[in-house]
């Protein structure tokens, strides 16, 4: 039987809109205990920013991250899957683009979900290290601690 992306995706995927800062967006990544948010324009799909991609093309580029929008550094027009494509397709869709994560859109453009490495490795194998990585929880953040 072929599985299908819906049935491994992460549904109800995090967006930002594409004139979001750099330092919000973070926030929005750390609450949710992510390490990408999709961005939007207009609700439609404009590109995906990850933690790396922040500090990366932002931070190491001293750019100021109250001021930088997401739109400015994302990866604009992502590769994407349908949710009723083969699970096959998106593992390879992810090896030939070097991809971790795959935005998931309906045929009609509306965001379904996403579908991450981790996703489809719990799949293939829940009791490999990389799927027991990926079902743990995230830790929560450090507790700020007071100046001395």
């Amino acid at each position: 039987m072929i599985r299908r992306v819906h049935e491994v995706m992460t549904g109800n995927p995090v967006a930002v809109e594409q004139l979001t800062s750099l330092a919000e967006a973070a926030r929005v990544m750390r609450d949710a205990g992510i390490g990408d948010v999709l961005v939007v324009a207009e609700g439609r799909l404009h590109g995906i920013l990850t933690d790396r991609d922040i500090v990366v093309r932002a931070l190491a580029e001293g750019r100021d991250p109250t001021e930088t929008t997401v739109r400015a550094v994302c990866t604009p027009d992502p590769v994407t899957v349908g949710p009723d494509d083969g699970v096959d397709q998106a593992l390879d869709l992810m090896r030939r683009h070097a991809l971790r994560r795959l935005p998931v859109q309906t045929p009609s453009g509306d965001l379904a979900g996403i579908v991450t490495l981790g996703d489809l490795e719990i799949e293939r194998d829940p009791g490999s290290p990389l799927a027991s990585i990926s079902a743990a929880k995230p830790s929560p953040p450090p507790t700020p601690t007071e100046p001395t």
